[in-house]
């Protein structure tokens, strides 16, 4: 029998019956859609408008869907096949390349989610900044790191209350933050101006800047299919959601369908929500609408009312987010402690069955986070370049476990038919995310290797745990890590000889 009481450790091969499996359809699709949807998405039409037209921006969202598609396909594929791996983002990293890879994607990923939080509490800083002129200026100032501080440890209590009670309140919170988003949709299609939505659609004529009357330059049309790209995998980062949180699903056959749904729904949103703002105003002025834009658009075509009720939404929406995201950066150590790649305090809990120890370590890393985030001149935008690259590592194995099983005929062992979609999501899913870091800014894709590094006596402390007779690195993990130690080096040649960090 497992033991119930309060710090009690719970296995991860518990039975669904457990009372901790309290995740229904529903609410696990709430979770990845609620992931997928915080904050940012507010900001998509100035994001995209600031370095493409609305072609490029299309084109954009269709490759990155497609990219994911196969990275959601992939997770939900394995969903089926292992539902073994219980929070699959960290397990499939194990199962496939050995517990130094698996602890790197635990740790990697966790940071992710860490760092997503505290871009959340800039955002949501800077929307009430809107309803409190000067009090939170830029979302980051004094004012702003106190509340942001106050709510981190207020989410930390309320999931501590347990994933049945988080997941209704996020449910909840989902739909509530999808009706500003499809109302601001359906207002722009019935008011914009379709003749200017269609006015030099690929960017190769000048741009006439708002501020002024000097033509822009043209930019070339692969640039601006590019310059979005962390945009986009920014606004899919949660797709993963259900997967995560997988152990505390009813029905373990609900995962993969949430998966695909939360995908398919959020794609749509994020489309409509680019592209329509170009027929509201010129590329040339979306593009210096002050964020949250989709208050600014919706300003611009109805009044000073559309201000406030997306700033609203925008509050909604972060606040549901920040606690599906505490939910995940929660869940992530715990299953690493449970299964060895952290230290074994990580996977305590509470008579909540909440993963308390993991919880609060991770409510002190965004605390820390916040308090940084004061010095920084622009902390939004550094915020979700670090949490979007963050989850690469956790993307790219997951999609090479998928390909591997494929490639060495285990997938044969779980399914009979599907094997030939199975490998190409698999592979085409990891050259997605190499073409991510390929299109990325290089000073926040060298960071990647620097914050795995710092994980590294974490997973020392785990090894030496255990008490094996074996050495905590194998010869191919030494491997591996004399390839982590010589793009720390890279780096920091690259920031003392560059000025890629400037």
């Amino acid at each position: 029998m497992t033991n119930k009481s309060k710090d009690s450790v719970t296995p991860t091969d518990q039975p669904d019956t457990s009372k901790s499996a309290k995740l229904g359809l529903l609410a696990l699709i709430a979770i990845v859609v609620g992931s997928m949807l915080g904050g940012g998405v507010f900001s998509l039409p100035q994001n995209t408008a600031a370095t493409s037209a609305v072609g490029p921006v299309v084109i954009a969202w269709l490759i990155a869907g497609i990219g994911i598609y196969f990275i959601a396909n992939s997770f939900r594929l394995l969903s089926d096949l292992r539902p073994d791996l219980q929070a699959g983002v960290y397990m499939y990293a194990q199962e496939g390349f050995g517990s130094f890879i698996g602890f790197n994607v635990a740790w990697g990923y966790w940071l992710m989610t860490c760092f997503g939080n505290v871009a959340f509490a800039i955002i949501l800083m800077d929307a009430l900044n809107q309803f409190f002129p000067g009090v939170f200026t830029g979302g980051n100032n004094l004012t702003s790191i106190i509340c942001g501080s106050v709510l981190i440890w207020g989410y930390n209590f309320l999931v501590l209350s347990g994933t049945r009670v988080a997941g209704a309140i996020n449910t909840i919170g989902t739909i509530a933050k999808l009706v500003p988003l499809i109302l601001f949709v359906i207002i722009l299609g019935f008011l914009i101006n379709y003749t200017q939505l269609f006015t030099n659609v690929w960017g190769t004529s000048p741009a006439i800047v708002a501020a002024g009357s000097n033509p822009q330059e043209s930019v070339s049309l692969f640039t601006q299919i590019l310059a979005p790209m962390t945009v986009t995998l920014w606004a899919f980062i949660g797709v993963e959601g259900a997967v995560v949180l997988s152990g505390r699903a009813k029905n373990k056959k609900d995962v993969g369908k949430a998966t695909l749904i939360g995908f398919i729904v959020a794609l749509f949103i994020y489309i409509l929500l680019s592209v329509l703002p170009f027929g509201a105003m010129p590329q040339a002025e979306l593009a210096t609408v002050a964020n949250p834009s989709t208050a600014g658009v919706l300003s611009h075509m109805v009044g000073d009312w559309g201000d406030w009720f997306m700033n609203v939404g925008l509050i909604i929406s972060v606040l549901a987010g920040w606690l599906a995201w505490t939910m995940l950066c929660a869940e992530i150590p715990m299953v690493a402690g449970e299964k060895g790649a952290f230290p074994k305090v990580f996977a305590k809990t509470n008579k909540n069955h909440a993963a308390n120890v993991s919880l609060w370590v991770s409510s002190g890393v965004m605390q820390a986070a916040m308090l940084l985030v004061y010095f920084s001149n622009n902390a939004w935008v550094t915020m979700y370049n670090i949490s979007a690259l963050m989850v690469v590592p956790a993307y790219i194995t997951t999609t090479l476990f998928m390909a591997k099983i494929c490639l060495n005929r285990q997938y044969d062992q779980y399914a009979k038919t599907g094997r030939t979609m199975a490998l190409c999501s698999g592979v085409l899913g990891a050259l997605f995310c190499l073409f991510i870091l390929y299109a990325s800014d290089l000073k926040y894709v060298a960071l990647i290797p620097v914050l795995l590094t710092c994980g590294l006596p974490v997973y020392i402390w785990s090894r030496k745990e255990k008490q094996l007779a074996a050495p905590i690195f194998n010869r191919m993990e030494k491997m591996y890590l004399g390839i982590l130690l010589a793009l720390d080096v890279i780096v920091i040649l690259l920031f003392f000889m560059t000025d890629v960090f400037k």
